[in-house]
């Protein structure tokens, strides 16, 4: 039996748990089973359906990639059955000494089993602007 989750944060806190632990049951137990469901990890094309979807995520966490993530810049949503959130993911890979960030998009849908997510949308973050370098200073 699948948990319920009674917030669209439950889910999300419950997705980025499993995301960090590698842990592909508490992973897919976030998702809703539907069919129509859709997933981009960065720089990857679509995935729609719930079985592409737990395959790719077998992948990741297959690979041995360790991830802490840091979620800031939160936008959230809700309306009704559906709630967006909107998320910068910092993203730390301590074991490669590497770091980023992705801007993601997590929509979930209220269903009769709590919330499941149903679309996780991730880009890389385009790099921060410059700064503009300063007026030169002229003294009179």
């Amino acid at each position: 039996m699948k948990k319920v989750y009674a917030t669209p944060q439950d889910a999300e806190s419950a997705f980025y748990e499993a995301l960090e632990k590698r842990d592909l049951e508490a992973m897919m137990d976030v998702w809703s089973e539907d069919d129509d469901l859709v997933c981009i990890h960065p720089g990857h094309p679509r995935l729609s359906g719930y079985e592409a979807i737990r395959e790719s995520w077998q992948r990741i966490f297959q690979s041995g990639q360790r991830l802490k993530i840091r979620l800031t810049t939160l936008v959230q949503i809700t309306s009704g059955m559906i709630a967006i959130h909107s998320v910068h993911e910092n993203l730390n890979a301590p074991e490669e000494r590497a770091t980023g960030t992705s801007v993601a998009t997590n929509i979930y849908m209220r269903s009769a089993h709590g919330w499941r997510m149903i679309v996780h949308h991730a880009s890389p973050a385009a790099a921060p602007p410059e700064p503009a370098p300063a007026a030169p200073k002229t003294l009179h």
